[in-house]
């Protein structure tokens, strides 16, 4: 076991998740919108329902665009494939984590995590939202800074070697 291990709070978790967001989630969501030839949701029905907002209009949201459950499929696998090659070939980490120093690993062992765990931690993102974020934020009040879908898992999210060198 690694001496020293240094747990990730609940904000720089977050950020981490904002970079991917734009780094993983958006490239990934263009693509499949242009495969899609722009029948994975109503563009226009978004553009309208945000001049509407802009302008004031209490009824913005009244109509909502048109989605095709496919293509939302589509996406969320791609985005859960992406993810899943990015913790195999960068131990446990995204874009996001790599550029804040963090990554996934074993909550046991703090070794690196396997697609098991990874596809399950994915997965588990499912109750911590429907939990009304509650998974989520377990984060922050945990002694070892772990969501429900890290318990899920059975995964940390830790600074990396390099980081807890520094400290």
């Amino acid at each position: 076991m690694k001496k020293n291990i240094k747990y990730t709070g609940f904000w720089v978790r977050f950020f981490a998740s904002f970079l991917d967001t734009l780094f993983l989630a958006l490239p990934v969501g263009i693509v499949v919108y242009f495969l899609s030839d722009g029948n994975w949701f109503d563009f226009s029905q978004y553009q309208q329902n945000l001049q509407m907002a802009m302008s004031g209009n209490t009824h913005a949201l009244d109509t909502q665009p048109n989605t095709s459950f496919t293509w939302e499929l589509i996406f969320e696998i791609s985005v859960l494939v992406v993810t899943v090659i990015f913790w195999d070939k960068w131990q446990g980490a995204t874009p996001g984590k790599k550029f804040l120093h963090i990554k996934i690993v074993d909550a046991k062992t703090f070794k690196d995590i396997t697609n098991k765990q990874a596809i399950t931690r994915s997965l588990a993102y499912i109750p911590s939202i429907l939990s009304f974020g509650i998974g989520f934020l377990m984060i922050a009040f945990r002694k070892d800074k772990r969501g429900l879908h890290d318990l899920i898992a059975g995964t940390a999210v830790i600074y990396d070697e390099e980081t807890n060198l520094q400290s």
